[in-house]
């Protein structure tokens, strides 16, 4: 997110190399960014920390105390480098007002955040094992949402994946299903929802139509054709703008 030329980091999970690239594709300098803020410790949310903190020390480093213990466990990254948060406390870095709150994952203390920044509120919710109404009330209050709309569960099931894989995505500690994703959005998104992306679809276990699908179809039943609607991919930059209060 960037605000009055700041820009604001959610996770560093691709390497520092492919991220700077994706910054000037997308035309934000990454000199400006001036902080980093972490839901969790899988290696697709952090890989590329190490080489970014040694490049740009000076960009603060946020988490709560689990999972900047689990993040310094994973990277090499001290955990003493990381400025600690509770989970449900507001904290302020630059334009940027800033609340975790916790979501369901299968690692320590994972957190989804909402951010407000020039009048503007955006909700970040990835790595989410059950749409849970903690998550949902949260949602309410989004102009912006980044939802993870994981998997189809007939996809998943008809998949070569592993049992044990397939019980772990679709357990409460997983990933959500698209009609999760779905249920989340028709009970809680208010009308102050502008922007919806849907983020972190599995290749082999879903297909942008049918999480683009069950999506507009929960929008339709609100009455709420005119949201803007996006499927994020991990392979492409977004060019998202946010909207201005």
């Amino acid at each position: 997110m960037e605000s009055g030329g700041d820009v604001l980091l959610v996770d560093c999970g691709i390497c520092c190399r492919t991220l700077l690239s994706r910054c000037r594709a997308a035309g934000i300098d990454p000199r400006r960014i001036v902080a980093a803020v972490f839901t969790h410790n899988h290696d697709d949310h952090v890989k590329g920390l190490a080489t970014f903190h040694k490049r740009f020390p000076g960009v603060e480093l946020y988490a709560n105390i689990m999972t900047a213990d689990a993040i310094s466990a994973r990277t090499g990254v001290g955990a003493d480098e990381f400025i600690l948060f509770e989970n449900g406390q507001s904290f302020t870095v630059g334009p940027f007002d800033i609340k975790p709150f916790s979501i369901p994952h299968d690692v320590p203390d994972p957190v989804g955040y909402l951010v407000r920044a020039e009048g503007v509120t955006y909700f970040h919710a990835t790595d989410v094992g059950a749409p849970l109404d903690s998550i949902g009330v949260n949602l309410a209050a989004a102009d912006v949402a980044t939802l993870e709309s994981n998997h189809d569960p007939v996809m998943l099931m008809q998949s070569n994946r592993p049992e044990a894989l397939k019980r772990r995505i679709r357990g409460d500690r997983g990933h959500l299903a698209n009609d999760d994703a779905a249920y989340l959005v028709r009970r809680f998104a208010s009308a102050r929802l502008k922007r919806l992306a849907l983020a972190h679809l599995s290749r082999e276990c879903n297909a942008p139509h049918l999480a683009e699908a069950a999506m507009r179809a929960a929008l339709r039943e609100m009455g709420r054709c005119d949201v803007e609607l996006s499927l994020l991919d991990q392979d492409d930059v977004s060019t998202w703008s946010y909207p201005r209060a």
